[in-house]
C-alpha cells in the first residue's frame, strides 16, 4: 500500500503556509479516521509501517508538521509552537470533514493531540500518546536542546544516516532499513551539494527559550477519551512516575512499557504495531 502526498493551507503571523500530509487508505472508507503525529524533529514517515497496518480498517492522515518534511518553513520563527500546531492540525481536521478522530501522537505530537483532547467539544475519541505526558522534567528539555536546530551539514545521506543512529539510539533496535528509511525522508538536499536534517533549525528557537518543567495536569485531568500510554522503559522525557499517575488520574490511560528503548518508540515494530492496532480497535 501507499500514500497519497497532499496539502493545505495554514495561516501563521506572515502570512499563508502549505502543509503537507501523507493520506493512507480509502477516503470514502466507512471505517475510523487516524491522525498520526511526530514528534519535534521529525516527519511524517515515521509512521509509514504503523499507517500501512491500520489503513486495512480505515483512513489514515499522517501531516509534517510545518517546518518538516514537506512543508512549508515559516517565515518568523516566534510562530513555531503549540499556537500554531494546534491551529494547523485544526485545519487538518475540517479539510478532512469527520466528526470523530483517532489521534497517534509522539512527543510532540501526543501534547499537540492532549491539547486538543482537552477542549470540549473536541474530535478525538481515542489517543495514543507515544513517550510523552503531562509532566516534563527540565533536565530532559534540556538535553533535547543542547542537538536541536544545529544546522548540521553531511556529505551524504549514509553520514547523514550515522549521524541519526547516534542522536536517535533510544528510539531502540531498529534493522538497517529502518534506518535508512528514517535517513531518507529525514534529509534534505542543500544548493552546496550536502545535506541536511528535513527540518527549519529555527523550530528551536522557542524550545531553547526559558527552558523549565513543563506541567500540563490541569490538561491532562480534563481529557475524557481512552487514552493509551506507550513509554520506553529507559525514557527521561515521560518518567515511569509520571506514567503511573496517568493510570491514576484524569482518563486513567491504559499504560504499555518497551524495555530497552529511550526516547521514543519507533512504533516500526511489529509488537509495538499490534498493541496499538489492538488497543484502537478494542477501544471502538
Amino acid at each position: 500500500m501507499t500514500a497519497r502526498q497532499d496539502r493545505f493551507l495554514g495561516l501563521s503571523s506572515a502570512g499563508f503556509h502549505h502543509v503537507a500530509f501523507l493520506d493512507w487508505g480509502d477516503p470514502s472508507s466507512a471505517g475510523p479516521v487516524t491522525i498520526c503525529v511526530h514528534g519535534l524533529t521529525r516527519n511524517s514517515h515515521d509512521f509509514d509501517r504503523l499507517a500501512a497496518a491500520l489503513a486495512d480498517h480505515g483512513r489514515v492522515i499522517c501531516p509534517d508538521v510545518v517546518g518538516r518534511g514537506a512543508s512549508d518553513w515559516l517565515a518568523n520563527s516566534a510562530d513555531y509552537g503549540y499556537p500554531q500546531y494546534l491551529s494547523d492540525m485544526t485545519a487538518l481536521i475540517a479539510r478532512l470533514q469527520v466528526d470523530a478522530i483517532d489521534w497517534i501522537g509522539t512527543s510532540m505530537g501526543g501534547l499537540i493531540g492532549m491539547l486538543l483532547a482537552a477542549q470540549p467539544n473536541t474530535p478525538i475519541k481515542r489517543l495514543v500518546l507515544n513517550d510523552i505526558g503531562p509532566f516534563i522534567g527540565k533536565a530532559a528539555l534540556q538535553r533535547i536542546s543542547d542537538y536541536v536546530g544545529l544546522d548540521y551539514r553531511f556529505s551524504s545521506v549514509e553520514a547523514l544516516e550515522r549521524h541519526l543512529r547516534k542522536i536517535h539510539a533510544p528510539f531502540g533496535p531498529l534493522t538497517d532499513q529502518q534506518w535508512a528509511h528514517m535517513a531518507l525522508y529525514g534529509s534534505r538536499k542543500l544548493t552546496d551539494g550536502n545535506f541536511g536534517l528535513a527540518y527549519d533549525p529555527r523550530i528551536a528557537d522557542n524550545v531553547k527559550l526559558g527552558i523549565a518543567d513543563v506541567d500540563l495536569w490541569s490538561i491532562w485531568d480534563r481529557i475524557a477519551c481512552p487514552v493509551l500510554v506507550l513509554r520506553g522503559a529507559d525514557s527521561d522525557i515521560l518518567s515511569a512516575e509520571t506514567a503511573q499517575a496517568m493510570t491514576e488520574r484524569g482518563p486513567r490511560a491504559s499504560f504499555v512499557a518497551f524495555p530497552d528503548i529511550g526516547h521514543a518508540p519507533a512504533l516500526m515494530s511489529d509488537d509495538q504495531i499490534d498493541i496499538v492496532r489492538s488497543w484502537l480497535a478494542d477501544h471502538r
